[in-house]
């Protein structure tokens, strides 16, 4: 009888490998994970090594011009420079005659913005959670003199262990003295500067700004200064014009109201973001659960009066019996326990109004200068 042959797995379609022609490695492209206007983002697999990446694949019929191809050139140059646990991580690139790719670290978890679409809203332990690791990132991109430009949901990655990465650097440019400022309106409108618009040049600030845009949003579920008209949109941005929720806590509007203000000059600081009562009275979680990407999270019993709640009954009532009732290192710890939870004081929320800011001042609760 002839030798039984088994079958391996199925060859690679040839139409979805990627080849570095420099070096012969092969890349097996799978699903979409997103689209712009000038690149498609697959993930990819290293056919020799199983590696996993994002690949940016971007269209050589699409440069045009000289000044596009020096635009990705930037951004790579730039981008392969950054090495920072909140900031999507450069592997390598190559080129062929139909394609740039890029190969990044794979975000498995997509990014912010699907978040968003799938909750609406987030709870302030949650936006927390993911506004300290996008402050670190942008601290240390500031650091370098490093100006993103384009702080929107969408650049926000979220890996398989629910850390987020800030990535898409595109848009991102060196820092300039104020007089050699690139004059150029860039980003996405709703997250846009005031003084962008006014063609003032991008700073720091202007990163600030977009960032209080995505605080707001996350909390909101809507851009502070979202319209159904542009020009409305870049008219509300101008005059500050917009509405702080009710449903917010007064650390929540105060930051808010702080970084959403007109002049850059005025505008916090990410170490006084970070030090802010929003931040340092507030809960944030060590790490969040797979399903807060889809579902709001259960983040109570991290709650200090619920857990000495807990203590005290398992200490009553969750023990055997014990023959000696009355030992003495039971009756203390209990005591101790039950005069912890008499100290926990569980205050109720006022009634907040609603909030209304123009040029930058709020009322009725506008925060101290």
């Amino acid at each position: 009888p002839e030798p039984e042959v088994l079958a391996g797995p199925p060859a690679p379609d040839p139409g979805r490998l990627i080849t570095d022609p420099r070096t012969g490695r092969t890349y097996f492209k799978g699903r979409l994970l997103g689209k712009g206007g000038f690149a498609r983002c697959y993930e990819a697999t290293d056919t020799e090594t199983g590696n996993a990446y994002a690949v940016k694949v971007i269209s050589q019929s699409r440069i045009t011009k000289p000044h596009q191809r020096e635009k990705i050139l930037n951004e790579i140059e730039l981008h392969r420079g950054l090495q920072h646990r909140h900031i999507v991580r450069f592997s390598h690139h190559f080129e062929d005659a139909d394609n740039i790719y890029i190969f990044l670290e794979l975000c498995s978890r997509k990014s912010l913005a699907h978040v968003w679409k799938a909750r609406h809203t987030l709870l302030e332990p949650e936006v927390r959670y993911y506004l300290r690791q996008i402050l670190s990132g942008l601290k240390y991109l500031h650091q370098r003199g490093i100006l993103h430009r384009d702080l929107k949901l969408g650049n926000f990655f979220i890996t398989e262990n629910m850390e987020l990465k800030m990535g898409d650097f595109g848009l991102a440019t060196r820092l300039e003295p104020p007089e050699h400022r690139k004059k150029t309106i860039c980003g996405t409108p709703n997250y846009v500067a005031p003084e962008v618009l006014q063609r003032q040049g991008h700073g720091p600030e202007a990163d600030v700004w977009s960032l209080g845009c995505v605080m707001y949003t996350l909390l909101c579920g809507s851009p502070p200064f979202e319209t159904v008209d542009l020009k409305e949109t870049y008219r509300c941005i101008k005059q500050v014009h917009y509405t702080l929720p009710a449903s917010l806590s007064l650390p929540a509007r105060q930051l808010l109201a702080a970084i959403l203000r007109a002049s850059p000059q005025d505008r916090p600081s990410i170490d006084q973001i970070l030090h802010h009562d929003f931040f340092t009275k507030g809960y944030t979680p060590d790490r969040l659960p797979v399903s807060s990407c889809v579902t709001v999270p259960d983040l109570t019993p991290l709650n200090p009066a619920k857990i000495l709640f807990v203590k005290v009954t398992k200490s009553l009532f969750g023990r055997k019996k014990n023959k000696n009732k009355n030992h003495p290192e039971e009756r203390d710890e209990v005591s101790c326990l039950v005069n912890g939870l008499s100290r926990v004081s569980i205050g109720h929320q006022d009634a907040r109004p609603e909030v209304r800011c123009s040029r930058g001042q709020c009322s009725p609760d506008s925060p101290p200068p």
